[in-house]
């Protein structure tokens, strides 16, 4: 029996120690050894050490030893071992552009499922979810999970995409593919676009009957789920039930209680995080200032905001900044905003400047009013709401020229106050589309009237769901599960069904 050379034995262990480096995310090291094996070793080098380095050229972004390797597998006739074709296609589309990684997609002459989901993959991740679905619908292989999984997260995302997303996922389940943890983490940012509650709760009863609930990820986004549904009871008892409370399950919660006024609530949690000595992360400090700003606690703000840079060494991002001028405007402290907007060292965002022209209707601000209003006229020249502001601004201390030149503004500009919006309506579980026009400004500067226009529509929709409802539970075989009350026993049967309803006027 012949044995291997030690030549080909240390070709093993390097790739071992190679492969070993990559999953634990020390890519410069893997890089580093790579060269070591390409120029020390007499043997040519196998496909799963190409796959392996070009893993690691796309996270750390080497587009110049990418394609260098790249040629190198062209060389060694080893391009289209199906592997390595799709490291290729992903480096390209991370390092160079998603261009270049479509033309090498139709370079490949045979693609199995990899190839087309990683394609499929970078189009999505890449706000090209349109893209993404041409070339699903093309798709010469049958579709998996992980085909599924990348165009519901893109989908859920995406803007007005909350609905497709989750029909996408029936279409994937119609297939009798079964969905996993990335499909749950998927469904979860379109189920809160909705507030789709019964659907939250589903995924929670799935992720329990499949042993998928422990998982902290799925934690994190049903704690983050269930508050932004206004459900605090079921998301502080998922909390609760966390053993491991890492960085994300914390914000989760703080969040939670920030987004629905109970501002001390999610300070004092925030004092719990620290005192289990969890590290917060800027996120944790996002959802501490949008408490503060619910809250109106304007000195309580700077003193975090200050904490978190100063403590914690965390540089503050726009959204930081935005939170941080709502607070301090919300408050009428309208000049301390202004400097704050002024010194940022960040892009000041159409969020900051909005919050502070909001204020100066408030407040009767005229002059940070029209600072604010010539800036939101750079930034976010289409929004007629900006416009509509300054004008009542005039309007409200007596200027009627100024408020009429403003409208003149808008209408040269041609900004147009008159555009079509929609509101997703789920009573009970009916899931209904309802499209409204916008007449002169949104409709969230009116909010009785928007009340008393959308009431009788949303009492339309309960009768029509009674009447639907009443016909689906007597077509139900006695055998019929149902759901129980709490949100652990969500039935997993006809998870979207009741998507499939599209009532758009």
């Amino acid at each position: 029996m012949q044995r291997p050379s030690p030549s080909s034995s240390c070709l093993v262990s390097l790739t071992k120690v190679l492969t070993s480096r990559v999953h634990q995310g020390s890519h410069d090291q893997a890089l580093a050894l790579f060269r070591h094996m390409r120029s020390s070793l007499a043997l040519s080098l196998d496909p799963f050490v190409f796959s392996s380095v070009l893993k690691s050229c796309a996270a750390v972004s080497r587009p110049q030893l990418g394609t260098s390797i790249h040629a190198h597998v062209v060389k060694s006739a080893i391009a289209s071992n199906h592997f390595v074709a799709c490291c290729l296609v992903n480096m390209y589309g991370k390092c160079v552009s998603v261009s270049a990684a479509r033309h090498l997609f139709d370079e490949i002459t045979q693609k199995n499922a990899f190839v087309w989901n990683t394609m499929i993959s970078l189009y999505s991740h890449a706000d090209r979810v349109d893209d993404a679905l041409r070339l699903f619908e093309v798709m010469d292989v049958a579709p998996d999970v992980s085909t599924f999984n990348s165009i519901i997260a893109g989908l859920s995302l995406s803007d007005e995409g909350s609905s497709k997303g989750i029909l996408f996922y029936w279409r994937m389940r119609e297939l009798g593919l079964k969905p996993d943890l990335i499909t749950l983490l998927a469904l979860l940012p379109a189920c809160m676009g909705m507030s789709a509650l019964s659907l939250i709760k589903e995924i929670q009863g799935y992720g329990i009957r499949n042993h998928i609930d422990p998982h902290p990820q799925l934690r994190s986004g049903l704690v983050e789920a269930y508050g932004r549904c206004g459900c605090l009871g079921y998301a502080r008892a998922i909390f609760d039930g966390t053993k491991e409370r890492d960085v994300v399950a914390w914000s989760s919660l703080i969040s939670a209680y920030a987004l629905n006024g109970e501002a001390r609530t999610a300070l004092k949690i925030f004092g719990q995080m620290e005192q289990a000595s969890v590290q917060p992360d800027g996120i944790t400090f996002l959802g501490v200032l949008k408490a503060c700003s619910h809250a109106g606690l304007a000195d309580e703000a700077l003193g975090y905001f200050a904490r978190m840079q100063k403590l914690y060494r965390l540089e503050a991002s726009s959204d930081h900044y935005s939170c941080l001028v709502d607070v301090l405007s919300r408050s009428g402290r309208l000049h301390d905003a202004y400097e704050i907007l002024k010194d940022m060292p960040v892009k000041v965002t159409a969020k900051a400047w909005g919050a502070l022209l909001g204020a100066c209707r408030t407040y009767g601000e005229v002059e940070l009013g029209e600072i604010a209003g010539k800036a939101l006229s750079e930034v976010e020249p289409s929004n007629c709401a900006n416009y509509v502001l300054l004008a009542r601004i005039y309007s409200s201390m007596g200027r009627h020229e100024e408020a009429q030149r403003v409208r003149r503004e808008m209408k040269e500009k041609g900004v147009k106050a008159d555009s079509v919006g929609a509101l997703w309506v789920l009573p009970l579980g009916f899931v209904g589309r309802l499209a409204f026009r916008r007449w002169t400004m949104s409709l969230s500067l009116f909010p009785t009237l928007a009340l008393k226009l959308l009431f009788p529509v949303v009492l339309i929709c309960c009768g029509v769901e009674k009447n639907l409802t009443a016909r689906l539970q007597s077509s139900e075989s006695p055998g019929h599960r149902t759901r129980a009350p709490h949100p652990g026993t969500a039935r997993e049967e006809n998870l979207s069904s009741s998507l499939q309803v599209d009532c758009a006027q």
